[in-house]
């Protein structure tokens, strides 16, 4: 699976809005069937997802996930029996608090896919976390299925749980404690790590600001809830030219000390060994599967997608 920069929550009761999210350059689509859409809409919202994921997928489309509602609940049967099909690339599980919860969607999608005519493993989860609970089991909880390919962060719902005022300050920094520890809950088990939305439409550079803090905490990427945010979000967490081309001269220097026999230099006035040098190569494969060249070779628009692999 790509690592994906950009994940857009999309009502999946809103036919315009799936038509046009399809088209967009966000690296992955959450078709919405739980928070976004109230309990009367829920069963058209099925059905409106349903249609979306029999359409053939164009090339560079983004890469498809359903977010059900809470496991266990009826609702959750119903979701799955309407959106598990060829087209789904995954599914986005709410709220999730233990491993268990997610060991019982794979149970249900290790009996369905078959069933469906679907390769064994096809779809992928993307786990929230959003309780303290669910925080302090996250490590177990990215480990537990070889589906899960990352945690994201549902800032709302945990900062309710935490008691914090309704309007977020800055750029969260009432969060910075929870955030970073599920990055790391995330990294341990190699998966990736999506950051909550930056809800605040009008204020563009506090978007801006939160998303560059965002990578640097270690998260992979971020969700959003508006077609202007795509942009911002694919470019910060996307190597810069400047960062591709220190890489580039890391790894050079680097190479040219080893075939002298050495096994660190000093570069820049820095020391840089084996870790800092294999930091510099992960992202000049991040930059290569995104189609982005240093600063002394050009810069071109990022591709969508990026191989997991590359940030593991």
């Amino acid at each position: 699976m790509d690592l994906l920069r950009s994940w857009m929550f999309v009502p999946g009761h809103r036919q315009r809005m799936i038509d046009k999210a399809m088209g967009l350059s966000v690296d992955a689509i959450m078709l919405d069937i739980e928070d976004g859409v109230a309990p009367g809409e829920k069963e058209s919202a099925r059905t409106l997802i349903g249609g979306a994921l029999g359409r053939e997928s164009p090339p560079n489309s983004p890469a498809r996930f359903v977010r059900i509602n809470d496991i266990g609940h009826a609702r959750m049967d119903a979701d799955l029996k309407a959106v598990l099909r060829k087209g789904l690339n995954g599914l986005v599980l709410p709220k999730v608090d233990t491993p268990e919860e997610v060991l019982k969607v794979e149970a249900i999608l290790k009996k369905r896919e078959p069933e469906l005519g679907m390769s064994a493993g096809a779809v992928r989860l993307l786990v929230a976390i959003e309780s303290p609970k669910g925080l302090l089991n996250a490590p177990t909880i990215a480990a537990c299925s070889a589906r899960v390919i990352g945690l994201m962060f549902g800032a709302e719902d945990f900062g309710r749980e935490l008691g914090l005022p309704t309007s977020r300050e800055a750029e969260a920094r009432d969060m910075i404690y929870a955030r970073s520890a599920m990055v790391v809950a995330a990294a341990s088990a190699h998966v990736q790590s999506v950051d909550g939305v930056w809800v605040d439409l009008k204020d563009n550079e506090g978007l801006w600001g939160f998303a560059r803090q965002s990578r640097r905490l270690g998260f992979s990427g971020m969700s959003l809830i508006h077609p202007s945010q795509i942009d911002p979000i694919n470019s910060v967490f996307s190597p810069t030219p400047e960062e591709i081309d220190y890489a580039q001269q890391v790894v050079k220097a680097y190479e040219e000390a080893v075939a002298r026999g050495d096994g660190s230099i000093s570069f820049g006035g820095q020391l840089i060994d084996r870790p800092i040098v294999e930091r510099a190569r992960r992202t000049l494969e991040m930059a290569k599967m995104l189609g982005i060249a240093g600063e002394r070779r050009g810069f071109q628009q990022p591709a969508k997608g990026l191989n997991r692999a590359a940030r593991s």
